[in-house]
């Protein structure tokens, strides 16, 4: 059959990753999408998915918001400059002056790029050039992003094995661990030490009240930049515009990207003061020192002003705050009394339920054996419950099996929310169980082993 008439998943699994449409087949997760809207997912066969993953907390303002969309088809019936490169981007400027005021502090320059791990490169560079120091200090279970200088900055094994060396001079402390902290900056041999002001991946953990405060003190002690990872948590994703927000502190150089253009466009900025911007853009002469391809194109800015513009007028801060709230007190009388459930934690409408091993000797013994065939197995059983059985998407943590992630788009109805309760209380309530739950994580065990 000639290429153009392959199904989708044939031709991306001969020329894109075999292995990832193997692995949704596998947790029969692949099905064709043909209509997103708001925090709806509707597929070819007539399913409708609740969705409270929201693509790792890219689509804040849900799918496909159409003042977004509107914003970009007019952005190209203009016909303008969208790659000149060799112009002043109007729109750059507009977009940053507003992110810059929505950030607050001595945040007044930005520099824009397509990912989140561009952003932390761009960080990375731009810390070592103001210090003059090479060292970097980030988290336990942090992460940062995928490319190799981000990749630096977490410890995981299954995100860097096959992928070294990397970075020399990186380091790595607990999360919320200040005495760790100030063993590591008192050297003074580190340009940043780069921080999520709440760890996504790591199992939606929010640190001490005081920790990030007292950590920036130590940082200025020590003479090394604080550079806040807001790729996830920004975007009034946990209520205010940055999670750090919550904590009082006002970084000297924050990341974002994800929900920056409403999930239609790459883009990521990274805001900083201007004696950190003119370290690195010092003269005329090294204006263009550091740049990137797509930077600032307009179709990535006119997206980024319109998200904005729905973010604030249609108060989803406040939203996300008000409903967060009530979702997690909702989820924790919910699914207080299960024995494997230890947590639900978070801020804002980026939460996490935690699970525990079952103390009883029927639930046990089959949660350890799977356990020992992959860390993950229970968490991708619950996933794969939601999904099919009550169509609801999300996923567990990257770097904690044990946690699921709930990260809903902040247009997400009270209605739905009441959805996604009862069907994780639903699922929960099957997994303390013996039997069905038990036996299809069987089932997957054996397909994971024969694959």
């Amino acid at each position: 059959m000639p290429i153009a008439e392959l199904p989708a998943t044939d031709a991306y699994a001969d020329h894109v990753n075999p292995q990832w449409v193997k692995l949704l087949n596998l947790l029969e997760m692949n099905v064709a999408y043909e209509r997103c809207v708001g925090a709806e997912l509707f597929t070819a066969d007539g399913r409708r998915i609740l969705d409270f993953l929201s693509g790792y907390c890219v689509h804040n303002t849900g799918h496909n918001h159409p003042a977004i969309v509107d914003a970009l088809k007019q952005e190209l019936d203009r016909s303008g400059p969208v790659m000149l490169q060799s112009n002043v981007a109007e729109l750059a400027g507009e977009l940053a002056g507003r992110l810059c005021k929505l950030a607050g502090g001595g945040l007044s320059k930005v520099f824009f790029a397509s990912s989140g791990s561009e952003g932390v490169e761009t960080a990375i560079k731009f810390s070592r050039a103001h210090t003059g120091r090479v060292g970097l200090l980030s988290c336990d279970r942090a992460f940062h992003g995928l490319t190799c200088g981000a990749l630096s900055l977490m410890n995981g094994d299954y995100w860097r094995k096959g992928f070294g060396p990397l970075l020399p001079e990186t380091a790595f402390v607990p999360f919320g661990d200040l005495a760790a902290l100030e063993k590591e900056l008192s050297s003074k041999r580190y340009a940043a030490f780069f921080v999520e002001p709440i760890q996504a991946e790591g199992g939606i953990r929010v640190p001490e009240r005081n920790y990030l405060k007292d950590a920036h003190a130590l940082c200025r002690r020590y003479g090394t930049l604080l550079v806040a990872d807001e790729v996830q948590t920004g975007m009034f994703r946990t209520g205010p515009f940055l999670a750090s927000h919550h904590f009082a502190i006002m970084p000297d150089i924050v990341v974002l990207a994800k929900a920056l253009s409403g999930g239609l466009m790459p883009v990521s900025a990274v805001l900083m003061s201007d004696e950190i911007h003119s370290s690195v853009f010092s003269s005329f002469k090294r204006s263009i020192v550091h740049a990137s391809t797509f930077s600032e194109n307009s179709l990535s800015m006119r997206a980024g002003l319109a998200t904005l513009d729905v973010l604030e007028e249609q108060e989803l801060g406040a939203r996300a705050t008000a409903l967060g709230s009530e979702l997690k007190l909702r989820l924790t009388a919910a699914l207080g009394g299960y024995e494997m459930v230890k947590e639900v934690r978070g801020k804002g409408l980026l939460l996490g339920i935690e699970f525990t091993a079952p103390r009883r000797l029927a639930l046990r013994a089959p949660f350890e054996a799977f356990g020992q065939i992959h860390p993950a197995m229970f968490g991708q059983i619950m996933v794969m419950r939601l999904f099919r059985g009550s169509n609801i998407l999300t996923q567990i943590c990257g770097n904690d099996f044990m946690v699921l992630k709930v990260a809903p788009p902040l247009v997400v109805s009270p209605e739905q929310v009441d959805e996604f309760v009862s069907s994780v209380r639903e699922v929960v309530n099957f997994a303390h169980r013996p039997g069905g739950f038990w036996s299809e994580a069987l089932g997957l065990a054996r397909r994971v082993v024969t694959a």
